[in-house]
């Protein structure tokens, strides 16, 4: 008996010890541990969707790219970087970004997917005229602009032009530069009321008054058309703040008219946008931006994006309101089959502000059944009685618990401080406080509850520190380092070289008269300056001479001289010749090809610096837990 009562008591002990254990580690850097869970996440996201089959990687093969980027993680955190106020301020308002869709419940139906989905497969151009309305208005102000917005609409249906109503009326900022017109959009780009409002009046006719929660609007709708689909980009960026002065943003004209220079010159886009381009978010992804249609970016943006022909073009420098940038197309696709996007449309449902708001209460009544609502609904009762405006001394009560957490006064009258409500009766803000306590406790435990939540937000945190220490330790210092980056050339100056190229001069002249004199001063053993002093006399420009050395394809003149190419257009061989010889392949200078050196040195840099953050911290792989990794 005593043995069988041992038995089963070492049973136990044992299964509850390997339930008690936890999740074996993937990865240990520097003692932080990777859960294979987390690392098969981030694998799985960033081998999806790829610009190229080729590449995507095997889990082993991805894991050493992990590996280097945790590398430069770790040496960030120990460098205190993620102490900084910058930096915690920046992940809070990530962190609020992506936390909104798990703070509501939203509920839709077939009938709503289907028809977003057939939105989906429009884009709808229109304007609208705005009349604002403040957040605390009351019943009796909110007729009053419901009265004026309805009076504008008579007008315009009378005969005056909607344009010209928007910019006498409306309080959109925008509307006295655009007149109210806010270009092509699709589904999903627009608060759900509007998109409603829009895709639902005929072209050529104006709305009802939709209210949102700007205010109250009126829309014409001018066109409808098919849905260009979705472009997926890379751009580098130059910021221009809204108030800079014109030397600030002739100064950011100057760098992103070098920029792309650098890229004419064969310069890696992806690695002159994560050294040069001020957009945070996708320089760390060499300047990649996430997919998007037509208009859910601003137009100045959109428009040359969507010009762009093939993937790889790269558009000439272009303004928006936010600054210079310039863009490489990447990929293309059109709208997705509806199977396909039905899990898509599902999840911008979910994602949308207006139907996050309407979502409200269903997620506050269950989160109320989750962690145990009660209240003291006599307590409750006396803040009817109560006002705000009177600074009056609240009962000492609890007026609900939460997750066995008492709220009493103090608790709402940090909630009235927080929100700056002045007047109304107490009685008026117990609910939106009780959503406000209710909603807080869920948000702070949404890294506990939400593995995918956790993984994303550490994603953020991550992609906020290898920016600031790669800018740090790697692109600003490549840049700087003038002595690094001339020893390194004169290392490694042959690996950009010059082809076959023709140095000498084109010479472009009056008429034939003067091609002959030219030639005979050339034969003389004149120079290009001496016979352009000789012939242009008197200032009337009888011949140009342009000097410079041409590979193949560089100049069409050069090409039909030199290349055998063929005859360029609106050209006479009688008044045009060249002088010069072939030259053999050579190495380009520092000028010449800056850029990829520089680009290079990164490399270089980047390549030691992974060596060294290998031997400063020891790296342990689960290789077995690996091996359970299946590919993508």
């Amino acid at each position: 008996m005593n043995r069988i009562f041992f038995s089963l008591i070492f049973f136990v002990v044992i299964t509850l010890q390997a339930l008690a254990q936890p999740a074996k580690a993937l990865l240990t850097i520097d003692g932080q541990k990777v859960s294979k869970e987390e690392f098969e996440f981030i694998y799985k996201k960033n081998n999806s969707n790829l610009y190229a089959d080729a590449d995507r990687k095997t889990p082993k093969e991805y894991l050493e790219l992990f590996i280097n980027f945790k590398l430069k993680v770790v040496e960030a955190e120990n460098l205190k970087m993620d102490t900084s106020r910058a930096f915690i301020n920046e992940l809070a308002g990530y962190r609020k970004e992506i936390a909104a869709p798990y703070l509501s419940d939203i509920d839709f139906n077939e009938q709503q997917v289907e028809e977003l989905y057939r939105r989906m497969q429009l884009e709808e151009d229109a304007s609208h005229i705005l009349l604002r309305i403040d957040k605390n208005a009351s019943a009796e102000q909110e007729q009053q602009v419901l009265d004026k917005i309805t009076n504008i609409r008579k007008q315009i249906i009378a005969g005056k032009p909607f344009e010209d109503a928007a910019v006498e009326y409306s309080e959109d900022p925008s509307a006295q530069t655009n007149k109210g017109h806010l270009n092509y959009f699709t589904a999903f780009t627009m608060v759900a009321p509007f998109e409603d409002a829009a895709f639902n009046t005929p072209v050529g006719e104006i709305s009802k008054p939709v209210r949102t929660d700007f205010g109250y609007h009126l829309i014409k709708v001018h066109d409808t058309r098919p849905n260009k689909g979705e472009l997926q980009v890379a751009h580098i960026m130059k910021n221009v703040g809204r108030n800079a002065s014109p030397e600030e943003k002739a100064k950011a004209k100057t760098a992103i008219d070098s920029i792309y220079q650098l890229l004419l010159d064969g310069a890696d886009f992806a690695t002159l946008a994560k050294s040069e381009s001020q957009d945070r978010r996708s320089a760390v992804r060499g300047g990649e931006m996430p997919w998007f249609a037509a208009g859910r970016i601003v137009k100045e943006f959109s428009d040359p994006a969507f010009a762009l022909k093939n993937d790889g073009d790269i558009s000439e420098p272009v303004e928006t309101p936010y600054g210079y940038h310039i863009i490489k197309r990447l990929n293309a696709r059109p709208v997705p089959p509806f199977e396909e996007a039905r899990t898509l449309i599902e999840s911008q449902i979910k994602k949308d502000a207006t139907r996050l708001a309407s979502g409200k209460k269903v997620f506050v009544e269950k989160l109320k059944k989750e962690y145990n609502f009660s209240e003291n609904k006599a307590a409750k009762a006396k803040l009817a009685e109560l006002s705000i405006a009177d600074n009056t001394v609240l009962p000492e009560e609890t007026f609900f618990t939460i997750d066995n957490k008492n709220f009493g006064a103090e608790e709402l009258t940090a909630f009235i401080t927080r929100k700056n409500i002045k007047t109304g009766a107490y009685r008026s803000v117990y609910d939106d406080w009780v959503t406000d306590e209710i909603t807080n406790l869920e948000d702070a435990k949404l890294e506990e509850k939400y593995p995918e939540f956790r993984y994303l937000l550490n994603e953020y945190h991550d992609g906020i520190l290898l920016f600031n220490i790669s800018q740090e330790k790697i692109w600003n210092y490549a840049a700087q380092d003038t002595a690094g980056l001339e020893a390194f050339y004169q290392k490694n100056k042959d690996k950009h070289l010059w082809g076959d190229r023709f140095n000498g001069h084109i010479i472009t002249c009056k008429n034939v008269s003067v091609r002959e004199e030219a030639e005979n001063l050339f034969g003389a053993g004149l120079n290009a300056d001496e016979v352009l002093a000789h012939i242009n006399t008197d200032g009337e420009e009888l011949i140009s001479i342009e000097t410079g050395a041409w590979e193949e394809a560089q100049d069409p003149v050069v090409d039909y001289y030199v290349w055998n190419g063929k005859e360029p257009e609106n050209f006479d061989s009688a008044t045009t010749f060249v002088r010069g010889d072939k030259i053999k392949p050579e190495p380009k200078t520092l000028d010449e090809a800056r850029g990829l050196f520089i680009s290079d040195y990164q490399d270089y840099l980047e390549e030691q610096w992974i060596k060294e953050l290998r031997r400063k911290y020891k790296v342990k792989v689960n290789k077995k837990l690996l091996n359970s990794i299946e590919g993508v």
